[in-house]
């Protein structure tokens, strides 16, 4: 879109939390008559409130009036489902929709990584950070990563580098979104509530990451993962794989206990995979990933190989809380799908003592039953979904189920044995009882923290 047109233009945001604060900020910055809209009562948005009324801009909480149609363009925050009321009425009064990070999109001078899959996205955005931070390039993290795209795209210049962790969600209703470099690093059965358990419809949401790329861009691809091979063949751009199991004619792969890369013609071992400090599999996609990014950034093979020897992982992603009693605590809030728990459940060979639950999105647990019955003790089923976790794993494993965060980590710790982990991994979004994971990991590492 001509960003010239935005100035006296009218413009509904829905969604005041924090992506949708930012655009409205944002968009006021370039003249555009914003008003925003949530559903959410005052008390839920009070984080948010003060941001919200220094900006000066018009809002209305607790629902959507008449006046969110009285503009020509729609910004929808990621929260807010594509069939929407507000959103499907729009459409059909011939307003335009569009999601926050398109709008951002707009006014990016600096290259654009964006990074999507159903698992890993936060720590390869991260890595992916690290490794530009390490070699002295001028980044900003943003997206579903927690800094709204728009927050920071006006600090970037030509030259810059804007690393992007994106949700399905925020690719729903893009148009023109077009990074240098994508990275698509799996697609697994997630959001089935917002995809009316189609894998195809959820699939092509994710594909939308390099709808616009062109043969002078590129897109880094999971060659092991099976949607993710089916969609690249929609791609104009320039498509490179990397895998885990099969040696690469251009890519990453693994190569004698190393982790190597082909681009260019040029064959480079990077790091023995060993030396990687984020350890399991869906790491070492993430290590794959990171490397090949910061090859064609131009960063120097003893940069990227020094980062990926120290970079530690992220908070709420198996992260380590402390030992108690010969017993380890992990904080694993980020796992909010059945693939997330399948990867964190490889990560460890001591006996686990899993806590799982929270709002279910269409959950298949099956997927989890063989690591479950080889690696877990007991688990503590938690939240909404509570009753739906015990059932699928009741005949497997003993399950107790907890009405609070405070009452699962004593369930937790009365089960665990010396030389046991407990794990939250919850495989389900958090709001039924926090406002968002990071709340739901935070809680859980102060009650661990005060055992």
């Amino acid at each position: 879109m001509d960003v010239q047109q935005l100035r006296s233009t009218s413009v509904s945001v829905i969604g005041a939390a924090r992506s949708g604060v930012a655009v409205g900020r944002l968009l006021q910055s370039q003249g555009a008559k914003v008003f925003l809209s949530d559903r959410d009562s005052e008390e839920k948005l009070r984080l948010h409130l003060p941001h919200l009324n220094e900006s000066g801009i018009a809002y209305e909480l607790g629902g959507h009036t008449e006046r969110v149609f009285q503009c020509s363009l729609m910004v929808i925050s990621p929260g807010v489902p594509s069939n929407a009321p507000v959103v499907l009425q729009a459409q059909q009064r011939g307003i335009k929709v569009v999601s926050e990070v398109e709008v951002a999109g707009w006014f990016c001078r600096a290259s654009m990584i964006a990074i999507t899959g159903s698992n890993g996205k936060t720590t390869t955005t991260t890595l992916i950070g690290r490794v530009l931070g390490d070699a002295k390039k001028k980044h900003a993290l943003a997206g579903n990563i927690g800094t709204a795209f728009s927050s920071v795209v006006l600090e970037l210049a030509q030259g810059d580098v804007a690393v992007l962790e994106i949700s399905s969600f925020q690719l729903d209703h893009c148009e023109t979104f077009r990074p240098s470099i994508s990275v698509l690093l799996n697609i697994t059965q997630n959001h089935m509530d917002r995809y009316g358990n189609s894998m195809e419809r959820y699939a092509a949401s994710k594909a939308r990451i390099f709808m616009n790329q062109t043969p002078q861009d590129v897109l880094l691809y999971n060659a092991d993962d099976l949607w993710t091979s089916r969609v690249i063949a929609q791609a104009k751009c320039r498509a490179i794989p990397f895998s885990r199991e099969k040696r690469l004619a251009i890519g990453a792969f693994v190569e004698d206990g190393n982790l190597v890369t082909m681009l260019g013609g040029k064959r480079t071992g990077v790091i023995p995979v060993d030396d990687i400090s984020i350890k399991g599999p869906h790491n070492l996609y993430n290590a794959m990933a990171a490397a090949l990014t910061g090859q064609l950034m131009n960063i120097g093979t003893a940069s990227i190989r020094a980062t990926l020897r120290n970079f530690k992982g992220v908070e709420h992603r198996q992260e380590f809380v402390r030992e108690v009693n010969g017993v380890r605590y992990y904080n694993d809030s980020k796992a909010t799908s059945v693939e997330a728990v399948w990867y964190a459940l490889q990560a460890f060979d001591q006996p686990i003592v899993l806590m799982l639950g929270g709002r279910d999105k269409g959950n298949d647990y099956s997927r989890l039953a063989d690591f479950v019955g080889k690696k877990v003790r007991s688990i503590v089923a938690l939240g909404e979904s509570a009753g739906t976790v015990e059932k699928a794993f009741t005949a497997l494993k003993p399950v107790r189920q907890a009405t609070s965060m405070d009452e699962a980590v004593m369930i937790a710790q009365q089960l665990a044995q010396p030389g046991d982990v407990v794990l939250l991994s919850p495989a389900c979004a958090s709001f039924d009882w926090f406002e968002n994971y990071e709340q739901r990991g935070l809680v859980f590492k102060e009650l661990v923290k005060n055992l």
